[in-house]
């Protein structure tokens, strides 16, 4: 959109009128028709074409019947001219584009609603990839927020039926996703960081950022070789017995890493990538393996990277001729240390397989939103996840699993943090890509080395006996005071001072349900008692008008309330259907 300033009416105009072509606001709130919803996103441009395509990577807020429709979504961007990125890059480093770089692509490599991507080379002979943001690309975005601030402003005061999403909830984590997509600023820290944190670990790889040359709308990031891993996952196995045996353990040995690096990303560094979907994750050999760095003939073990402890033991061993490389820093997710510890509390739990302790570690990591049953909840969780503890990666549809898992704990009144909710995104990404690579890798086989680790790690013998000894001293302390306890409670027993408090399952729901019944009942007894004292007045005053237009009054006061209450209760029964 190459014109000086976005027209905010005329752009609401068209909205308006895709939206209502495509039935897009019911369709979408109550996720049904979802090729409709694709093609609008399509025609309405850039701002809905990435939030689509957010959507399609979302499983905890849409249905994976629009995840799958959403992922067939197509960027239909005009590449900008040569002269329109000249400009742009000017405009960014303050400074023309020959100053900063010794030769520049004039046609890009890729391009997408955002921005598009040009091979260029510095002035020191480096070769990079120059991502350049469409003109005015900020400004559209931000203009479309704000109508969708509207919107939502309407929605919540027009009733719309059942919903099968939360749209304020789909709304914040997609402006919160856009709004970072198109900070270029921010997404120059993320590769710094990802890049100190990440490259070289293994066979793991990642671009370097040249931030002197990076502005706002402009980043300039390494070169590097390689084609996204699903040209591999794509590629048929051999027919050689040899070589295909060789390729079904070099796709094992990918799946493997990408999950223990990602293991470390999440529970060591408490950082991650948060959108590793297999564009994001490019794969290629090495030409001359002898020059190809320091890791290319030593490999620090991924344990080793908990730190120095007596766990971590240093492995030396020769690297395969094969690297993978991570792109994209837009959308990275950061965990505090508690809530990495609560996270990891899931693992071991999942790995132990009780469900009292599964149930107890997710609550862990939600925020209540209501009155919690946790038996209910953990019993309905056991029964949910018991089929897909031996199952292999290949067999679990985790876009299901996870959509089905979010709504079990918002059934329970249990909302995942934001960044749980980023982290099992970004980790039911990862899954497909290791599914593809080996499909008979176990969800166990992965989690039981690292839950060993951890409480290995967790265990400290001095720590545990100052606990003990702590609890002995309690405990001594309170065996001596057993006989008073033992002589107070028979006192009060026998001056008739003795209470017992009991508590049972569901209580308030009981004692609620309980005081409906008894002021109905009320209800019902004073209406019986208005109707019948109406019929008296009414019977005995034929002479004297005013009496008998007071029983008409009763009957009246009593017929109204009795509508009242049949219109009450069957607007509570359609809601609980609806619910």
């Amino acid at each position: 959109m190459k014109q000086a300033s976005i027209d905010r009416s005329k752009r609401l105009k068209e909205i308006i009128r895709i939206v209502r072509r495509y039935q897009l606001v019911s369709n979408f709130y109550h996720q049904t028709n979802p090729q409709a919803v694709r093609q609008a996103l399509e025609e309405l441009g850039p701002t809905f074409i990435k939030a689509g395509q957010m959507l399609s990577t979302r499983p905890d807020l849409v249905s994976p019947a629009y995840i799958k429709e959403l992922q067939n979504l197509q960027d239909h961007v005009q590449i900008d001219d040569f002269q329109t990125v000249q400009q742009s890059v000017q405009d960014a480093l303050h400074k023309p584009l020959k100053d900063v770089f010794q030769s520049f692509a004039s046609q890009p490599f890729a391009s997408a609603s955002i921005g598009q991507t040009h091979h260029a080379i510095l002035y020191d002979g480096t070769e990079v990839v120059v991502k350049v943001q469409h003109p005015h690309v900020q400004e559209l975005v931000k203009t479309d927020l704000a109508l969708f601030d509207q919107a939502l402003k309407i929605l919540k005061i027009v009733p719309t039926g059942k919903m099968a999403i939360n749209p304020e909830r789909v709304y914040h984590q997609l402006k919160t996703s856009l709004l970072n997509e198109i900070d270029t600023e921010k997404e120059i820290r993320n590769g710094i960081e990802f890049y100190r944190l990440n490259n070289g670990d293994d066979i793991i790889q990642a671009p370097k950022v040249y931030a002197k040359e990076s502005a706002q709308g402009l980043l300039v990031n390494q070169a590097m070789p390689g084609k996204s891993i699903k040209h591999l996952i794509h590629t048929p196995l051999s027919q050689t017995p040899e070589q295909r045996e060789q390729q079904i353990n070099e796709r094992r040995y990918l799946a493997q890493v990408l999950i223990r690096n990602f293991i470390k990303q999440v529970f060591v560094d408490h950082y991650f990538h948060a959108d590793p979907h297999p564009g994001n994750i490019m794969f290629y050999r090495l030409q001359n393996p002898e020059s190809a760095g320091p890791n290319s003939s030593t490999n620090k073990s991924w344990s080793a990277q908990w730190g120095k402890t007596d766990l971590t033991v240093e492995q030396t061993q020769p690297l395969p001729p094969f690297r993978l490389v991570y792109l994209d820093f837009g959308m990275m997710g950061r965990l505090t240390a508690n809530l990495a510890d609560g996270i990891a509390d899931v693992v071991i739990a999942l790995n132990s397989k009780d469900s009292h302790f599964i149930g107890q570690a997710i609550l862990a990591i939600c925020n209540q939103t209501g009155t919690v049953d946790q038996v209910q909840f953990e019993n309905s969780l056991a029964a949910f996840l018991r089929p897909y503890f031996s199952a292999g990666l290949g067999d679990i549809d985790f876009t299901k699993l996870t959509f089905e898992i979010i709504n079990l704990c918002e059934q329970n009144h249990l909302q995942m943090k934001p960044e749980v909710t980023l982290l099992i995104k970004a980790f039911a990404l990862l899954e497909s890509t290791v599914a593809a690579l080996d499909p008979n890798i176990s969800m166990m086989d992965v989690a039981r080395p690292f839950a060993r680790r951890l409480m290995i790690k967790r265990f400290n013998w001095r720590e545990m006996m100052d606990e003990q000894l702590t609890t002995l001293s309690r405990g001594i302390k309170a065996g001596s005071q057993l006989p008073l306890k033992v002589n107070e409670l028979l006192d009060n027993i026998s001056k008739g001072q003795a209470r017992i408090n009991l508590h049972y399952q569901n209580e308030n729901r009981v004692l609620q349900a309980l005081d409906r019944i008894i002021n109905r009942l009320l209800i019902a007894i004073i209406l019986a008692a208005t109707i019948l004292g109406s019929s008296i007045l009414v019977e005995g005053s034929v002479n004297h008008p005013a009496i008998n237009q007071l029983g008409v009054a009763g009957y009246c006061i009593a017929i109204a309330v009795i509508i009242v209450l049949v219109l009450t209760d069957l607007f509570n029964h359609w809601r609980h259907r609806q619910r």
